[in-house]
């Protein structure tokens, strides 16, 4: 399931929410989506999921067009952060159509992740509280198993223990069976170590489309006395600069070749990694 998008374009109204999106998602990779509130996250998803048609440009998923095409759509699944099963009766009846829609399902799994997000099948979807809501939300994109799956903030719900059980559970289950996944959140911190490939949006374009490993290269603290850091940094792209006494830790963007490393190196300089949240803050344009 390769997700190829060119020049994607969706408005509002007015309102221009994705603005010449052109990318390509890999199968059988994990994906990041990150951007900000309002940086289109959601309307690409809806559009990947043929919950909306684009405006203009060519969305294609396992080569073929997803708009109104069943044989394309019945294998994504698309959960969103209240999930699509909130105003349905039970768990077992929102289980019974999920099965029903999805040829991929995994019946067994779904009970052994009920139990182990301590749900009941009798309980009421619509009575269940944002967190339970999220748990289910969750267990219906991993039981779903379907080849393209993608959660929109769906695990934001959950506290912290459930959070980790969901990435736990995604890796694993990943990992057993691979296929592609997108997953959209605010917390990038907690789902970075997930993700093999992140693209970034901004205001309905995409600013950053790269292996995750590589974007994480880009960036680089370097901590040391003030008057050398101020020295080795002059001419590079600072994020940001703190200060302790007379020790200064400069955060950097851009790749250090070895030339450079051996001149921090001689310097009494330290090298260490950049999170990809302070990446992520300046690529989108910093605070706001």
């Amino acid at each position: 399931m390769r997700v190829e998008v060119r020049d994607l374009v969706l408005r509002y109204g007015e309102t221009t929410a994705l603005d010449g999106v052109t990318l390509s998602l890999e199968p059988n990779k994990i994906h990041g989506l990150l951007g900000r509130n309002g940086s289109g996250k959601t309307s690409l998803l809806s559009v990947l999921a043929a919950f909306r048609r684009q405006s203009a440009g060519e969305v294609r998923i396992g080569g073929e067009p997803v708009f109104e095409n069943t044989a394309v759509t019945s294998r994504i699944s698309l959960i969103r952060d209240e999930g699509e099963t909130v105003d349905l009766g039970t768990v077992d009846d929102a289980l019974f159509f999920a099965e029903w829609l999805r040829p991929d399902w995994d019946a067994k799994f779904a009970s052994e992740l009920l139990e182990r997000f301590a749900l009941t099948r009798k309980m009421s979807v619509k009575a269940m509280s944002k967190g339970q809501r999220s748990a289910f939300g969750v267990i219906i994109g991993l039981a779903g198993r379907a080849p393209l799956t993608m959660f929109d903030e769906s695990h934001l719900g959950m506290d912290v223990p459930s959070r980790q059980a969901f990435y736990d559970v995604l890796l694993a289950d990943y990992m057993a069976r691979p296929r592609t996944i997108i997953l959209s959140s605010h917390l990038i911190e907690e789902v970075s170590p997930l993700l093999e490939k992140v693209v970034i949006i901004d205001a309905g374009r995409v600013v950053v489309q790269e292996e995750t490993q590589a974007l994480l290269a880009r960036g680089t603290a370097i901590t040391g006395a003030a008057a050398s850091v101020d020295a080795f940094t002059e001419g590079l792209t600072v994020l940001d600069s703190r200060h302790l006494g007379g020790t200064k830790s400069v955060l950097v963007y851009g790749a250090l070749d070895e030339e450079r490393r051996r001149r921090a190196e001689a310097a009494g300089l330290e090298l260490g990694p950049v999170a990809m949240e302070d990446l992520f803050v300046h690529l989108t344009g910093g605070p706001r």
